[in-house]
């Protein structure tokens, strides 16, 4: 579990400069090598099972409002109409059987490792979202784009959507404001607690957690 906010270092120059950014990069790395049969089954299962394309491809917004197209490994039927505004639970009758298995252990979501590569992705930090929820923000929301957008981040490992959305900016700016190399490594501890236990336990209201003492106004 991510220690109480006033164990951590404050975000580092060094980290937030370049360290991070190297991290990133060469974590990414490693991950594709080492997950390359987890990827290579997931293609062929969603080939074998359900007709359509292997990746669903979405725009998203980065790093100080930059748009990218990200990819996943597609989890529902090809002929769907994507709802934007719609939460779409492991129950939703348009996820394919590889689909839930994949979601559900978020294998898929791999793809994004080639954008953190890239350096339009970090493996930890907010998770990218639509223009037209971006459109909506307020300042206060804004801050969430200050950094690279993650495969996981502090919102993801604290109940992701069994919380509100309101409850997640906060988690997220907290992490914008606090960010470091301790913070991010146990964000990925926490990940990997969280893909085999569930999300479930891990749930709790921003104001519930060890980081609402030190948040800023």
């Amino acid at each position: 579990m991510p220690a109480p906010p006033d164990s951590l270092d404050r975000p580092s120059t060094w980290w937030a400069r370049g360290g991070k950014r190297a991290f990133d990069a060469v974590g990414a790395a490693i991950a594709l090598v080492a997950l390359a049969p987890v990827i290579l089954l997931t293609l062929l299962a969603v080939k074998l099972t359900s007709r359509g394309p292997l990746l669903f491809s979405q725009i998203r917004v980065g790093r100080n409002g930059t748009e990218f197209r990200l990819y996943k490994f597609r989890s529902m039927r090809a002929d769907r109409t994507p709802d934007p505004k719609e939460l779409v639970p492991l129950s939703h009758p348009d996820i394919t059987t590889v689909g839930r298995v994949i979601r559900r252990l978020r294998i898929d979501e791999l793809p994004q490792l080639v954008d953190v590569m890239a350096g339009r992705m970090s493996l930890v930090g907010p998770r990218p979202t639509l223009p037209d929820q971006v459109a909506g923000y307020d300042a206060f929301q804004r801050r969430r784009l200050d950094v690279r957008p993650g495969l996981t981040g502090l919102a993801q490992v604290n109940g992701n959507t069994l919380i509100d959305w309101r409850e997640r900016i906060q988690y997220d700016v907290f992490y914008v404001d606090h960010m470091s190399m301790g913070l991010d490594l146990a964000i990925l501890g926490r990940t990997v607690a969280m893909l085999i236990l569930g999300d479930r336990r891990f749930a709790r209201p921003f104001q519930d957690s060890p980081y609402a003492r030190s948040a800023h106004p």
